[in-house]
């Protein structure tokens, strides 16, 4: 085993058989850590997101962030609503993709599908940008560190979903229950400690340099946008249907169920304890910064224990929310490479039964992310959630065009048409309210895959044209010439002159002579142990290795253009890897030189040195 061989089983353990794939499939109790924890995590930033809002229109505007919380509870349940119908129409898994292609077309599915691989590589910066806040909350001086941290927790996140769904499943389960506990203890303690307690007003607002904002419509607007974010994720169970143990419908639309409970309970909580208390963000830039949960959680536990076991369960579940991008990302990757959009390799399972390919793509795009935006999460949030409500939109139209050409009953074709009317009003919301904060980059993004799906797809049909047989093909005897490049003559060569004499009748042997002195030594040792093999010396006036061998490979074809050429290299393998150092490894250069040449097979004959 090589070293890298060795290193990679380290890391992420020995290969599984296929026949063992049932085996890791997820249970309930570790799907909702897998698929729910980005969704769940959005509450340690989506109130604060609000408030960032209100905050430009004073006290008076920040108690609004309770109503703004129940409007997207309503949404909430609209959408989770239509996902628990297409879990139950689409049980092997694709979710807006698949439903989008096989309803709306083509198109539509791939619109859906680059909106979601945009959105995943979004979560992933955005929930690991948000863990880093939460450590600086906890420990300020951490600061400076923020990137290096951030590409950390993408490589320890890589590493665990390279392992397995069912290894990643234990490992994340205990951080995404430790937080959703304490949060919802939190809530809990909270609404107790408030009960008969005068709302908090917020004191010493310092009002912004344009001065205060009017209360309008468009500002409500905003924060309704700005509160989208809960939402994204809330799509990834229907996505991984197939990833749960049988049965997989019914397993994977009770934990949608168990995550839409738990989200609402935590989101619309803390969102009415920070109305109640009359908490004001705090900028980041600000040297006590602190989360919005962060100063909740002060005020009723104080800054001792419990406050630091909260602050790293909320850093834990916002790295660990990522990994709801690292389940879903590669498997969609893996429907549209499928279907030619993508490349192939995208749709391979590793030896570990994950899509090795994909998580990786997935990890070094998100860490572009976070070296470009400096892991500022505000400064990624306005990208976020517009590619999750076009995927909400058309996955519900989709659905609703499913239902009624299938005659389905009346409801829930009504169900899902409202609910892609509500959420492409709320897409036409960010789009509007987000565009001048960078979303206008989403829509570029999106362009972009677009096109990169065409041209991937148009190579596929190329190939298959190109390659497929059809009546007239027809099976012709090959004619081939083998040229064995001899440097010298010694023990290691004697295997390669066996084998070339093996492969053909026309066999010549290629020395190519950088001092000619040397010439009559070569053409004696080959009268030896030549066998009747004839010798072609080629003259090198620029002590070049490589072009004389070109040149004589081209007059060959220019002889016979329908020719075979099979050049045999001769190439030692030394005992020590380091060895490879003091060799002239001229047949790596010799092999990328013909690689492009037609009718040319390069071929390897190596001995091994004691």
């Amino acid at each position: 085993m090589g070293v890298f061989s060795a290193l990679k089983r380290v890391l992420v353990g020995k290969p599984i058989h296929t026949k063992h794939a049932h085996h890791e499939r997820l249970p309930k109790i570790y799907g909702l850590p897998v698929f729910a924890s980005d969704a769940l995590s959005s509450t340690a930033y989506a109130t604060e997101e609000i408030l960032l809002v209100l905050v430009v229109a004073g006290a008076v505007a920040l108690p609004m962030v309770f109503g703004v919380s129940l409007w997207l509870g309503l949404l909430m349940i609209i959408i989770a609503f239509s996902y628990f119908q297409t879990i139950h129409a689409y049980p092997k898994g694709g979710g807006t993709y698949l439903v989008s292609t096989e309803n709306l077309g083509k198109g539509a599915g791939q619109v859906a599908g680059a909106s979601l691989l945009i959105d995943y590589v979004l979560t992933v910066a955005v929930s690991i940008s948000s863990g880093v806040a939460a450590i600086i909350s906890w420990q300020p001086a951490a600061k400076p560190y923020a990137v290096p941290i951030g590409l950390a927790a993408i490589a320890l996140l890589m590493v665990a979903n390279l392992r397995g769904a069912k290894e990643s499943g234990a490992l994340f389960a205990i951080p995404t229950y430790t937080y959703v506990g304490m949060i919802l203890i939190l809530v809990v303690k909270g609404i107790i400690d408030s009960a008969g307690q005068p709302h908090t007003v917020p004191q010493n607002l310092t009002p912004p340099s344009e001065g205060w904002h009017a209360i309008t419509f468009f500002l409500m607007l905003r924060a309704f946008a700005a509160s989208c974010t809960a939402l994204t994720g809330t799509e990834a169970i229907a996505d991984g249907v197939q990833a749960f143990r049988p049965p997989e419908a019914k397993n994977a639309a009770q934990t949608l169920l168990a995550m839409v409970f738990l989200l609402m309970a935590m989101f619309i909580g803390l969102s009415y304890l920070a109305m109640h208390e009359g908490i004001v963000p705090i900028a980041t830039s600000d040297p006590n910064y602190k989360t919005v949960v962060a100063q909740i959680a002060i005020r009723h536990f104080g800054e001792g224990w419990i406050y630091v076991l909260l602050q790293l369960a909320t850093a834990l579940i916002l790295f660990l929310a990522a990994n709801t991008a690292f389940a879903d990302f590669p498997r969609l990757s893996s429907f549209i490479a499928r279907d030619g959009y993508l490349p192939r390799q995208l749709a391979s399972l590793g030896d570990r039964l994950v899509f090795q390919n994909g998580i990786i793509l997935l990890s070094l795009a998100a860490m572009a992310l976070i070296v470009i935006y400096h892991a500022d999460t505000h400064s990624l949030i306005p990208l976020y959630a517009m590619g999750v409500f076009i995927s909400f939109t058309l996955s519900q139209a989709g659905m609703a065009s499913k239902f009624f050409r299938e005659r389905a009953p009346l409801w829930k074709g009504l169900v899902s048409g409202f609910g892609a009317l509500v959420t492409l009003i709320v897409l036409g919301i960010l789009l509007v309210t987000k565009l001048a904060e960078g979303a206008w980059l989403i829509i570029i993004a999106l362009a972009v895959m677009l096109f990169i799906f065409s041209r991937i797809r148009r190579h596929y049909d190329y190939l298959a044209r190109e390659l497929s047989l059809s009546p007239s093909d027809t099976l012709d005897e090959a004619k081939t010439t083998v040229l064995l490049l001899v440097p010298r003559l010694h023990k290691g060569i004697l295997q390669a002159i066996a084998y070339s004499k093996a492969m053909a009748k026309d066999v010549r042997a290629i020395h190519v002579t950088l001092d000619p002195a040397n010439t009559g030594k070569i053409k004696e040792d080959w009268n030896k142990f030549g066998a009747d093999i004839p010798l072609v010396i080629l003259e090198s006036p620029y002590r070049s290795l490589i072009e004389p061998v070109i040149d004589y490979v081209d007059e060959a074809l220019e002889e016979d253009p329908n020719m075979m050429v099979t050049v045999i290299v001769p190439q030692a393998v030394p005992k020590r890897w380091w060895h490879g150092i003091l060799h002239n490894n001229a047949a790596v250069a010799l092999k990328l030189a013909l690689a492009s040449r037609k009718n040319v097979v390069i071929t390897n004959v190596r001995y091994f040195l004691k």
